[in-house]
């Protein structure tokens, strides 16, 4: 079995204390940055580590970091993205119900290394007992010096609170996070400018996702070599692979980044139950185009499954078997869409719209010929015209399951 670093010590019986989390050697990447590091120093082992985003687009960490102005005056904002609401991915919940603490000793550094003194982390509306554990746990951690005035006594500061989202998808995009994070209702901004130069209240912001910021105590203490060495050479450590769907063993797993796809899901998830065969995958949460069987020898990674026509996204792996009905695979996925569009652009709230009404209408008995067909043309008009991701979101499985299942979705 690989190295693990993430889950090494996650507690099955419930989150980890304080205590349990430092006597474990919680908090030393920490306390070496601040005591042993400059920020910069901090940040360029953060960009020699290749550590890539683990929220979808996977945009290198310590890069995102060096376009914050460093000269300015004005306050700077973390923003720890775990609103996570992609289906099939459940990973970053995994961190916050077992290892609060990991998280916060990564906002710890990147705040440091940025020059950030007041981190917000905006939790998904659904995951409430979870927002109230990571609140306990920042109450922990200022009493322990870890989080608050002077920490570890290095003279430097940092406030860490916790807001709640209302449990909408889009809010996962990070400029629909800032402006739910500010009272607005949680609809994109227009790109550029972007958050390094204007996000959160005007001023210069991070925005990563909590496996992002829960590499970084290992990268700090152990150094980018070692976190390379756990991964690839520009796609360093572990990832945490959600698996669900018609397999024996659906969960999270930790593994080198770069695993095979048809190792997690045979290996390590079991295989599919017993008499039944593998029909499709989708690989990287449900706006990732899905795979057929004879695609999932593919590393799971940013560039290889990019190369393979898909993506990684959140590393969250759908699989489906023999059993399920493609019509019924691409009836949830316009619906879901169709739901969570905010409306703001007009091609994706009409294009979503429009589709889901084409396929309620196949499976109501009144298919047409050209239905596909006009979903295509549809899907396309999304592609690359919105504000955000959330058009081509909307529309690449849909594309793709046209293209590779069209006989069956015509029956």
């Amino acid at each position: 079995m690989a190295e693990k670093y993430l889950t090494r010590s996650f507690d099955p019986a419930g989150p980890r204390s304080f205590k349990t989390y430092a006597d474990t050697g919680g908090y030393s990447g920490a306390r070496k940055a601040l005591a042993e590091m400059t920020p910069a120093m901090v940040m360029g082992e953060v960009k020699a580590a290749h550590l890539r985003g683990r929220g979808g687009a996977g945009f290198p960490a310590g890069l995102k970091w060096g376009f914050i102005p460093q000269a300015s005056p004005a306050p700077k904002y973390l923003c720890v993205n775990a609103d996570e609401g992609e289906p099939g991915t459940f990973k970053d919940r995994y961190i916050l119900a077992h290892d609060p603490h990991l998280l916060l000793e990564g906002v710890v550094i990147v705040s440091y290394a940025v020059g950030i003194h007041k981190a917000y982390v905006y939790v998904r509306g659904e995951y409430e007992e979870l927002a109230r554990r990571l609140e306990e746990a920042i109450s922990e951690a200022v009493s322990q010096g870890a989080l608050g005035e002077n920490i570890f006594g290095s003279g430097f500061s940092l406030n860490v609170l916790v807001h709640r989202g209302a449990g909408a998808y889009i809010c996962g995009e990070e400029t629909a996070l800032l402006e739910s994070l500010e009272g607005y209702r949680g609809q994109p901004r227009l790109k550029p400018p972007f958050p390094a130069s204007v996000g959160l209240f005007g001023n210069s912001t991070v925005i990563n996702n909590v496996e992002t910021l829960a590499n970084l105590p290992g990268i700090i203490l152990h150094g980018a070599d070692w976190f390379l060495g756990l991964g690839k050479p520009k796609d360093g450590g572990t990832r945490l692979y959600s698996v669900s769907g018609s397999v024996v063993k659906p969960g999270v797993y930790e593994l080198p980044t770069g695993t095979s796809l048809r190792e997690i899901i045979f290996t390590h998830a079991g295989g599919l139950a017993p008499g039944r065969t593998l029909k499709a995958v989708i690989p990287g949460g449900l706006s990732s185009a899905i795979l057929l069987p004879g695609e999932i020898d593919v590393a799971m990674d940013c560039d290889s499954l990019a190369a393979a026509g898909s993506m990684i996204g959140s590393a969250g792996i759908i699989v489906i078997d023999d059993g399920v009905s493609m019509k019924t695979v691409l009836d949830r996925v316009t619906k879901f869409y169709a739901h969570e569009s905010c409306g703001q652009c007009t091609p994706c709230r009409v294009g979503t719209s429009w589709i889901r009404r084409i396929v309620r209408r196949m499976n109501g008995g009144g298919r047409r010929a050209d239905d596909l067909d006009r979903i295509a043309r549809l899907a396309e008009a999304m592609k690359g015209r919105t504000f955000c991701p959330f058009g081509d979101a909307a529309a690449l499985p849909v594309l793709a399951l046209i293209g590779k299942f069209r006989t069956e979705l015509e029956g």
